[in-house]
């Protein structure tokens, strides 16, 4: 299945050892090509379907009886102990409600309680029941009252999580919610204004800490590292850039270097990597061509695997983006960490795989 929309794009870009971080699969995927998506993935299951879902939070049944065996890689956007929303690829047991199932596993004390990696926790009020209904790429979702309970701090969080985790499946671009059949317009505890329906263009993890005047800036999302040192993990942090800046790119390449001070999170992309010329979209695939400070610790035409990775991430978070491609000084005859030639790198199909 692909829960991540992107996912399924062939890139031609750079990448691609199928090396993992020591300590944690940030990555899960078998092919070389692929670098291990979160935002983009569809389902390829003909029982994994998103349409018209019910739940009670203790459904059974023999179709779920009879998929106990067998599991979907799902992205459930948790919260980490430095608060940021996260997605954790976590194998759920197969069904015919993914959408559904998503959202019950982000209940506290509910299903994901065994299966919560180390310093996360869930997401919606504990005992809270959902339906959700998906018709024309809209998820209409109904909470019981219990989705009103969550702490005023966590408001964000839980819109971003209930919204980011329905989106990652093909069948979902918006989100609708309603509580006991009440369609809301704004979130129940600090009033949160979300009008008929959301995407992720609301954006995951904010960081205005720079700026002045948001009424002129546009957002990009970008990924960091964030975690301790044996249990990293790449984390989305919707950042704004000014609206004079006319191409996204060269700022989310500017961003990547940049986590704010004081933040949590680590840089990937060393800070004093340039881009050489525009970046080139040609079919969906985009060419970058950088300085050779993006060679690994001086390594001569090698390129770490986790540049490539939060690259691929952030931008293909693009709209216009399905593949990325790297030359360094106009020159594509590069390596991976394992010595071998660069082959094209694709978003991830599932994001932060590993056991901790």
């Amino acid at each position: 299945m692909s829960l991540n929309k992107k996912a399924t794009i062939a890139v031609s870009a750079v990448l691609v050892s199928s090396a993992l971080l020591s300590g944690c699969g940030l990555f899960g995927g078998e092919e070389k090509e692929k670098i291990d998506p979160p935002s983009e993935m569809s389902i390829n299951n003909e029982d994994a379907n998103v349409e018209t879902e019910e739940t009670t939070g203790e459904e059974s049944g023999a179709a779920d009886e009879a998929a106990e065996t067998t599991t979907i890689p799902t992205e459930l956007y948790l919260i980490d102990n430095n608060g940021y929303v996260v997605s954790q690829t976590l194998d759920l047991p197969s069904t015919n409600s993914v959408a559904k199932q998503a959202l019950e596993y982000l209940v506290v004390d509910g299903k994901v309680t065994e299966l919560l990696p180390n310093n996360f926790r869930a997401v919606l009020p504990a005992d809270t029941k959902m339906t959700v209904d998906v018709k024309d790429k809209v998820a209409h979702v109904d909470f019981s009252k219990e989705f009103a309970e969550y702490n005023p701090e966590d408001e964000a969080r839980v819109l971003q999580s209930v919204t980011w985790t329905l989106t990652q499946f093909d069948e979902i671009e918006q989100v609708k919610l309603s509580i006991n059949g009440n369609a809301i317009k704004e979130m129940p505890v600090n009033g949160t204004p979300i009008g008929e329906e959301v995407s992720r263009s609301i954006g995951i993890n904010y960081d205005n800490s720079v700026v002045t005047d948001i009424t002129n800036t546009k957002p990009v999302t970008v990924y960091y590292m964030g975690g301790e040192e044996e249990e990293k993990y790449f984390v989305p942090v919707t950042k704004r850039v000014s609206n004079n800046v006319d191409n996204n790119v060269t700022a989310i390449i500017d961003e990547l270097g940049d986590p704010s001070l004081g933040s949590k999170l680590s840089a990937v992309l060393p800070s004093e990597v340039a881009l050489l010329g525009e970046p080139k979209v040609e079919e969906g695939t985009i060419t970058l061509d950088f300085d050779e400070s993006i060679f690994s610790s001086g390594e001569e035409n090698v390129i770490s695997e986790n540049v490539l990775k939060v690259l691929a991430l952030s931008l293909t978070e693009q709209a216009d983006v399905e593949s990325v491609a790297v030359t360094v000084n106009g020159e594509a005859d590069l390596l991976d960490e394992d010595g071998e030639k660069l082959e094209p790198v694709s978003r991830p199909e599932s994001v932060n795989t590993g056991s901790y």
